[in-house]
C-alpha cells in the first residue's frame, strides 16, 4: 500500500451485502465468530443494517433490502450498493458476500464542495439518516456501486461524511477484531488504483489485476487467530 498523505482519506466501514439480514448475520458470526448488532432501518433506501464494531474506530455493515419498508415518493429511487442490480441478486443467490467499502471525508474538507467541482469523478452525494444519526453519502442516481471509466464494481468506496457529533463506531461494543488487510483484484486494476491515488484513498486497498470477476477479501486478527470476509 501507499503511504497516507495529509490530504488522504480515512476506512469508515467494510459492507456485507445479503439477501437477508439474518443471513448476513450469520455469515458474519461463521467467519469472525462475533455477531452484528445495532443498527436500524434507512426509510429513503428501503434497506437495513445491522453493525458490528472493528478495532481502531472502523465498523462492519451488514445490509439487505428492507421487507418492511413502503413505498413513496421517498423510494422512487433505486436502492444504494446495487441492491436492486439483477447482477447482485445473482451473486446473493449464493449467500453473502463483501461488497464494497466507504471512505471517510474528515472536516475542514466538504464533500458536497469537492463532489460539486469534480462531477464525474465522484457521484451525487444523498443526505441520510438513521435514528439521531445524519450523514451525506455518495450514491449514483442507479443506485449501481462508484465507477470510473467503467471500472468499479464495488471495488472502489463510496465516500462518506459524517453530519452527526458521534461517529456510528463509538455506539458499539468493544471487542478485539482487527482488519488487518484490505485487498482487491479487478480486470481493470490500473482504473481503480488512478482513482484511489486521485481520492487519496490509495493507501487503503491492496489492488491486482485479475482475468476473473472483480472481489474484495478482508483479513482480519481475531482472538482466535487470522479470520477472512470475502
Amino acid at each position: 500500500m501507499t503511504a497516507p498523505t495529509a490530504h488522504s482519506l480515512s476506512l469508515d466501514h467494510l459492507v456485507v451485502s445479503a439477501r437477508t439480514l439474518d443471513q448476513g448475520v450469520q455469515y458474519v458470526v461463521d467467519r469472525l465468530g462475533v455477531a452484528p448488532a445495532g443498527g436500524g432501518a434507512h426509510p429513503l433506501m428501503r434497506t437495513h443494517n445491522r453493525l458490528l464494531g472493528l478495532w481502531g474506530g472502523v465498523y462492519l455493515e451488514v445490509i439487505a433490502i428492507d421487507p418492511q419498508a413502503t413505498a413513496g415518493s421517498e423510494s422512487a429511487r433505486a436502492r444504494l450498493f446495487a441492491l436492486d442490480d439483477p447482477a447482485t441478486h445473482a451473486r446473493l443467490d449464493k449467500g453473502p458476500y463483501l461488497s464494497h467499502w466507504v471512505a471517510r471525508v474528515e472536516r475542514p474538507k466538504q464533500l458536497t464542495t469537492w463532489q460539486a467541482q469534480y462531477p464525474r469523478r465522484i457521484a451525487p452525494v444523498v443526505p441520510m439518516t438513521r435514528g439521531d444519526l445524519r450523514w451525506g453519502l455518495t450514491v449514483p442516481d442507479d443506485g449501481a456501486f462508484p465507477a470510473w471509466q467503467g471500472a468499479g464494481d464495488g471495488v472502489l468506496p463510496s465516500l462518506i461524511q459524517w453530519d452527526s457529533p458521534q461517529h456510528p463506531s463509538q455506539r458499539l461494543a468493544p471487542n478485539d477484531l482487527a482488519l488487518k488487510t484490505l485487498k482487491a483484484a479487478h480486470p481493470r486494476a490500473d482504473l481503480i488504483v488512478e482513482q484511489l491515488q486521485w481520492l487519496g484513498a490509495a493507501h487503503l486497498l491492496e489492488v491486482q489485476p485479475t482475468d476473473g470477476a472483480p472481489a474484495l477479501v478482508a483479513e482480519f486478527e481475531t482472538p482466535e487467530g487470522p479470520r477472512t470476509l470475502e
